[in-house]
């Protein structure tokens, strides 16, 4: 595989803005995003037996919908869907409905390649690009994290948010001779993790494999050896990552208590929480009917 200097944006491009500026942002326009919709979610059996995560309900929208009009109001126009698992169901909800301005492409999986190695598959990715998880509900502004990649002149940049763990258990700090020399009863730790949202650029690609599984973890560790630059751009509003039941529960609880019952959050560009160019209805009723959900 021959490997390309890393190709990176001049963060004098006209427009071009350091996080937290709310004026001069750059369209989205010609920003493709890569929606990961591949997985299997077998953390959040039994629902996913027969729905993929991405399908699941938010309000009456399911949660690839959200994502999809919210990036439609920041002015993505080109989505490509990497689907797998379930990948009918998918095609059945967004083939059905009206897409606005939004064109959607799928590129499909024939087996798991992991979270990174399905990027070789997508076509057209010659500029600076998006690619994110399509279980993910957060109110991040994808114009200001795109402008702070550029501005900061990054291969990769992965939207961060800091979290909170509690450790349940009393913690020991020890020395190279396993004395104790610290005990800590059931302390908190706070640490920057991956919101599973990234910005791009054209370079990166070539870091992939052309064959097997490769996930990001593989991918940002391969970049780094590399010397490229890999910046993180820290998010502190709403996020939640669907992994477990009781993650997927209490994330339809916040989300709903602080946006309206279609899904949307109160703070979406326009104002009044609901994306102009996603419609009224969803055709998630229907996949739920054929799946026998109700």
């Amino acid at each position: 595989m021959v490997v390309r200097p890393f190709e990176i944006p001049d963060p004098r491009t006209p427009g071009a803005q350091p996080h937290g500026h709310a004026n001069g942002k750059q369209s989205l326009e010609a920003v493709t995003t890569v929606i990961l919709a591949g997985g299997r979610g077998t953390r959040l059996a039994p629902y996913t037996s027969v729905l993929p995560k991405p399908l699941m309900p938010v309000g009456d929208r399911a949660i690839l919908e959200v994502v999809v009009g919210q990036l439609a109001e920041a002015g993505v126009v080109d989505i490509q869907f990497c689907v797998g698992y379930l990948a009918h169901l998918i095609e059945a909800v967004f083939d059905s409905r009206d897409r606005g301005q939004v064109n959607i492409t799928y590129v499909r999986e024939e087996a798991a390649l992991g979270t990174a190695a399905p990027l070789r598959l997508v076509d057209g990715l010659n500029s600076t690009f998006m690619v994110m998880n399509g279980d993910v509900l957060t109110t991040l502004d994808y114009r200001d994290l795109v402008d702070y990649h550029r501005a900061q002149g990054n291969a990769l940049t992965i939207a961060t948010h800091n979290r909170v763990i509690k450790i349940d258990y009393g913690m020991l700090h020890l020395d190279v001779a396993s004395r104790v020399q610290q005990y800590e009863e059931k302390p908190t730790i706070a640490s920057p993790v991956s919101m599973g949202i990234y910005v791009m650029e054209p370079s990166v690609i070539e870091h992939i494999p052309a064959e097997g599984h490769f996930d990001f973890p593989d991918l940002v560790q391969t970049l780094l050896a590399a010397g490229a630059p890999v910046g993180a751009y820290v998010y502190e509003g709403l996020w939640f990552d669907i992994g477990r039941q009781e993650d997927y529960e209490r994330a339809v609880s916040v989300w709903i208590e602080n946006g309206q019952t279609n899904g949307y959050p109160r703070n979406a560009a326009n104002g009044n929480g609901k994306p102009g160019s996603t419609p009224a209805g969803s055709d998630l009723d229907g996949v739920r009917q054929e799946r026998g959900l109700g």
